[in-house]
C-alpha cells in the first residue's frame, strides 16, 4: 500500500463533483481504500476523501477515535457512493480542520443528526444514524465529494484561524 499526496485547497480535483462508483469490489476500488488508509493512519487524520488524494470518486472512509467526545467510538468505514439525509433541523457549530486546508480551523454549523448510507468494499449496503463528532466527519468526508470544502459552509470568516492560535479559543472556551 502506498501514501498518497495530498490534494490541497485550490487544487481542480477538490471543486468538482466526483463520480460514482460502479463496482465498490473492482480491484482498483479495492487497491485506492487500501491506498487511502495506509495515507490516513500515516497522517493520524479521522477521515479521508477519494478527491482529496487526486481520485474522483465517490469514496470516503472515516472513523470516530476515542477522546473526540462522542459516547461511542466508530471504527474505520469506508463508504462507497455515499448519500446522506439529514434528520433534523437542528445544528450544532463545532471546529473542523482538513488534510486539504492544512494550517487552519474553521468553526462550521452542519446538521446534528443525520442517517448516511452506501455501500462497503465487500458491496453490502451500510445504513447508519449519526450524531456529533460520527455525523460532523461524514458529511466533511462526502462535501468533498462535491466540490466543497470547509470553509464553503462556514457562517463567520472570523472564525477561520490558524491552528497555531486554536488553543486560545479553547482556552477563551473554558474560562
Amino acid at each position: 500500500m502506498a501514501i498518497l499526496k495530498i490534494a490541497k485547497m485550490g487544487h481542480p480535483v477538490l471543486r468538482q463533483v466526483a463520480e460514482p462508483v460502479e463496482d465498490p469490489t473492482a480491484p482498483e476500488i479495492l487497491r485506492l481504500v487500501g491506498d487511502m488508509m495506509a495515507t490516513l493512519e500515516d497522517i493520524a487524520g479521522a477521515g479521508l476523501a477519494a478527491p482529496q488524494v487526486h481520485v474522483s470518486k465517490r469514496v470516503v472512509m472515516f472513523h470516530v477515535p476515542p477522546g473526540r467526545g462522542d459516547p461511542e467510538t466508530v471504527p474505520f468505514t469506508v463508504l462507497v457512493n455515499p448519500r446522506i439525509e439529514v434528520l433534523t433541523d437542528e445544528t450544532e457549530a463545532g471546529w473542523e480542520g482538513c488534510l486539504s486546508v492544512p494550517g487552519l480551523r474553521g468553526l462550521v454549523s452542519r446538521p446534528a443528526y443525520i442517517r448516511y448510507s452506501g455501500f462497503g468494499v465487500d458491496g453490502q449496503r451500510i445504513e447508519r444514524e449519526a450524531k456529533g463528532f460520527h455525523a460532523r466527519v461524514v458529511q466533511h468526508e462526502c462535501d468533498h465529494l462535491d466540490g466543497v470544502l470547509y470553509p464553503q459552509r462556514m457562517d463567520d470568516l472570523s472564525r477561520l484561524i490558524f491552528e497555531s492560535e486554536f488553543r486560545h479559543h479553547l482556552e477563551e472556551a473554558t474560562t
